[in-house]
């Protein structure tokens, strides 16, 4: 278990492709079911029943629960920032790539619907390892700001309030639209925050 204070760890991924094959199981069927039962209902033996992995192999690949749980985080972060990047990557700037980007995020939350019970979960099992995963955002979220502002994309501002203000934006819109009720139209929702971050509440 990382040592208190760090949120988000790197593991050392298998060295076989077999090895990365079998971890991949265990994280797949883990979102699965943490994501059904939460942390503390759920138990090994249905997570390697799930991944159809033997309870010993389990321990070749993770010391405990909590340890596949971190790791599963962990991966849950990195597959939403390759999701995003991939999709923004053609955005000339930073106000398109919120746009793509937000598109991005609710389409890879309709797919993952366990993500937000898995991130919810992470607070109860360690505070930092909730804070961390935001903090991720937060702060690749800052510096795209900062850059921004600098080219003269955007007005000068708070990069790191506007940061946890976008995320807020795109976290609270994919629990509402991804994840509780799909809308008639995402493109029109999406419109519609994207007007709200571009334009303000202010008349015009």
């Amino acid at each position: 278990m990382p040592p208190s204070g760090t949120a988000i760890a790197s593991l050392t991924p298998p060295k076989t492709a077999r090895g990365q094959k079998t971890r991949e199981a265990l994280l797949r069927a883990a979102e699965k079911v943490f994501g059904e039962k939460g942390y503390h209902a759920a138990s090994i033996s249905e997570i390697t029943q799930e991944a159809q992995v033997a309870m010993g192999t389990f321990y070749l690949y993770f010391k405990d629960k909590e340890e596949l749980f971190r790791a599963l985080v962990q991966h849950m972060l990195e597959l939403v920032r390759a999701h995003v990047r991939k999709h923004v990557a053609p955005a000339a700037t930073q106000i398109e790539a919120e746009r793509l980007g937000l598109r991005a995020f609710l389409t890879f939350v309709a797919r993952h619907k366990n993500l937000y019970r898995i991130v919810l979960d992470s607070y109860s099992v360690d505070e930092s390892l909730y804070i961390g995963y935001f903090q991720v955002f937060a702060d690749l979220y800052s510096r795209r700001l900062t850059k921004a502002e600098e080219a003269g994309e955007i007005v000068p501002g708070d990069a790191e309030v506007r940061a946890w203000c976008l995320i807020g934006i795109s976290n609270f819109l994919g629990m509402r639209y991804a994840l509780w009720k799909r809308p008639a139209s995402m493109e029109k929702v999406v419109d519609s925050a994207f007007d709200l971050i571009t334009h303000g509440l202010a008349g015009r």
